[in-house]
């Protein structure tokens, strides 16, 4: 179990794939349970926008300690 603390830095580039894999497996999920997120969109919308500001706040956060180094 020590490859979870492994530390590594990652290009930009090389999340594509990650990416890409995490948006296609949310498409194959959505197209078998269709109804149901038909039914708790506002609740997938609200996660999504609050991931979304999350994330940017670590990001700004990570650029801003890297520029002070």
């Amino acid at each position: 179990m020590n490859f979870l603390k492994a530390k590594t830095s990652w290009k930009n580039i090389e999340f594509i794939p990650f990416k890409l894999c995490i948006a296609s497996a949310y498409l194959v999920i959505g197209s078998f349970f269709h109804s149901f997120i038909q039914e708790h969109l506002a609740i997938f919308i609200e996660l999504f926008i609050l991931t979304v500001i999350w994330t940017l706040y670590l990001w700004i956060k990570k650029m801003r300690q890297q520029n002070n180094q």
